[in-house]
């Protein structure tokens, strides 16, 4: 076993910087928590079940502005109310 002997101030510093790296990662997910926890979410395949439709007809949505969606680390996400509002609106124009 290899023992690494290092100053106390240096100890102090470097045990500092890692707090603050952890109140950072703290922060961040706090701040995506309030947007998740507010409403529910779908991801693509909760919403194409959802819909009834194929993966390609979701993006032919996305691109023509029918559903709006939000990304978070290249993952595409749906509000729940948004999904609902699209097939109520479907469900009226059907109607008519």
């Amino acid at each position: 076993m290899e023992v690494i002997a290092i100053s106390k101030s240096v100890f102090k510093e470097l045990t500092t910087e890692v707090d603050d790296l952890l109140q950072l990662t703290k922060d961040a997910s706090e701040a995506y928590l309030g947007i998740f926890n507010k409403e529910r979410w779908l991801d693509n395949q909760e919403v194409c079940i959802m819909l009834g439709i194929t993966k390609r007809t979701l993006q032919t949505y996305k691109d023509k502005g029918f559903l709006p969606f939000s990304k978070l680390n290249r993952k595409n996400y749906y509000k729940f109310s948004d999904v609902q509002r699209l097939l109520t609106s479907d469900t009226d124009n059907q109607k008519k």
